[in-house]
């Protein structure tokens, strides 16, 4: 097992539905630590930035204007594996196929855009992580 620490950004609807609170329980419960936690409006450029792969797409303006609907909260968790333990917890993106159990199975949008209104973003590599937490965190806020 290696110890690593992650990125988790508690979505728009995560926050609109006071959901935040429920789904932090369930990763504290599983055993993972708070490193860092903060609320914060993500500007277009921090945007542009953290999507930087599908900015370029027809598609990334509602993402943009879904990911500005209200602030949002950066976590960064860690533990044992977390990376992939967390992406366990939270179900596959599309919430419509996620099982019943997981956050987004639970909590996810089933009527709309399922793949974007699905609570949380979670890194899914230590490379993403680790630029991630850099783009989200300043040095000396991950304790």
């Amino acid at each position: 097992m290696a110890l690593e620490t992650t990125l988790i950004l508690f979505k728009p609807d995560a926050v609109a539905k006071s959901l935040v609170g429920t789904v932090l329980a369930r990763f504290e419960k599983a055993g993972f630590k708070i490193r860092g936690m903060k609320m914060l409006f993500l500007t277009d450029e921090l945007l542009a930035d953290h999507y930087s792969h599908i900015a370029d797409k027809p598609f990334f303006p509602s993402v943009r204007e879904f990911m500005q609907e209200t602030p949002v909260i950066a976590l960064a968790l860690e533990g044992d594996d977390v990376i992939a333990k967390v992406r366990d917890l939270l179900g596959p993106t599309d919430s419509k196929a996620a099982a019943p159990g997981t956050i987004r199975g639970d909590f996810g949008d089933k009527e709309g855009d399922a793949k974007m209104r699905n609570v949380c973003h979670a890194s899914d590599s230590t490379e993403a992580a680790e630029a991630e937490l850099k783009r989200f965190f300043k040095d000396g806020e991950v304790f």
